[in-house]
This record gives structure tokens, C-alpha cells and sequence, in this order.
């Protein structure tokens, strides 16, 4: 697994299926915030990221190679769920809570035209076999913090967003997968906190 892997979609916030015209428009909008002669919000590093993903995704070729490693990677298990803090103890069980409600967060955020995750992407995701997620997600659609949608995926709920923007920012490694890339290596350092 390459660490050095860069979601350009979510760098972007734009859809997968993102069409040129989108990707043009998005470029445009956010190279102009962050390039280094602006003086409120430019941010060099930041800008120099969007220009080379707006050459990847502007060109065919380009994209189609970096959509095989985007797909490889989405299979992959995030880091953070690799750690202790969700396998053992007792607080494993209200990391996974707020580890699935974060995960639904950056879903909705990022791809609003399906806003779901199926069981089996949270296992790839979260490296859980899904008897350990029943009973999570069980105790989330209890509280209302997601719905199962027709097609019997998991969506976060508003009350679930609420939740999520209140809890994760104490615990510095999830707080990561709703501000960030989901495909970047996270750290396993920092507050554990729990859901529920």
C-alpha cells in the first residue's frame, strides 16, 4: 500500500464520476482561494496539490490510470481502525460507533449522489468482520444516528451529523476521516472518545 496515495476527488470535493465541465469549475474556484498571491486564504502547498490533480483528472489517460489506483486503494483498510482503540477493551466498542458515523459523515459530505455505505465497505473500511458492526450499527439506527435506505445501505442522519460534529474533534485520529481524505494514513495517537 503506497502512503503517498492523494485523493484528488476529495481534494477537490468533487464526485468520482465528476464530469470535465465539474472538475473545470471546481479547479477554477479553489485555485483562485488558494493560490499563494492571495493574500486572505492563499496556501502554496495546498494550491500546488489542486494544480496537479486538476492535470490528472483534466486528462483522459491520466485519469483512467489514476482511477485503477483510487479503486485498489478504497479496498484497502483505513490505518486508524488498525489500531487497539477499536479491536480491544472496552472503549473498542464506542470507537467503532463513532468510526462508523464518521465514515457515513465523509460520505455524505463527499459523494452526495449516494450517500450510503454498504456493510461490506464498512468491513473493508474498518478492517471489523461485520458480526462486530452488527451490534454497532444496530445501537446507531436506535439512536437515530443512521438509516438503512431501500437498497439496504447505511446513511448518516442529521441527528448523526450533530453527533459526529460534537464527539470527533476529541478524538484526533477519526476527527481526521471528516476533515481529510479517507485515503490518507492516519495517526494512531491522540484522545480516544467514544460514542454514545
Amino acid at each position: 500500500m503506497n502512503d503517498d496515495f492523494i485523493d484528488y476527488y476529495e481534494l477537490l470535493q468533487i464526485s468520482p464520476n465528476a464530469e470535465l465541465q465539474t472538475i473545470q469549475r471546481v479547479y477554477r474556484m479553489l485555485a483562485a482561494r488558494y493560490h499563494p498571491d492571495n493574500p486572505a486564504t492563499g496556501d502554496k502547498e495546498r494550491f500546488l496539490l489542486l494544480q496537479e490533480a486538476y492535470r490528472v483528472l483534466s486528462n483522459p489517460e491520466l485519469r483512467s490510470a489514476y482511477n485503477a489506483r483510487y479503486q485498489a486503494r478504497h479496498l484497502q483498510p483505513l490505518p486508524v481502525f488498525e489500531t487497539r482503540d477499536f479491536l480491544v477493551g472496552i472503549e473498542a466498542e464506542a470507537n467503532r460507533r463513532l468510526g462508523v458515523l464518521c465514515l457515513l459523515y465523509n460520505r455524505r459530505r463527499t459523494h452526495p449522489e449516494r450517500p450510503s455505505l454498504s456493510m461490506l465497505e464498512l468491513e473493508s473500511l474498518m478492517a471489523i468482520p461485520r458480526e462486530h458492526l452488527e451490534f454497532t450499527t444496530w445501537y446507531l439506527k436506535q439512536k437515530n444516528y443512521i438509516t438503512r435506505d431501500d437498497s439496504g445501505e447505511l446513511a448518516i442522519t442529521a441527528e448523526g451529523v450533530d453527533f459526529v460534529e460534537s464527539k470527533a474533534p476529541e478524538n484526533r485520529p477519526l476527527y481526521k476521516l471528516i476533515t481529510g481524505p479517507l485515503s490518507e494514513p492516519t495517526s494512531s495517537q491522540g484522545e480516544s472518545g467514544s460514542a454514545g
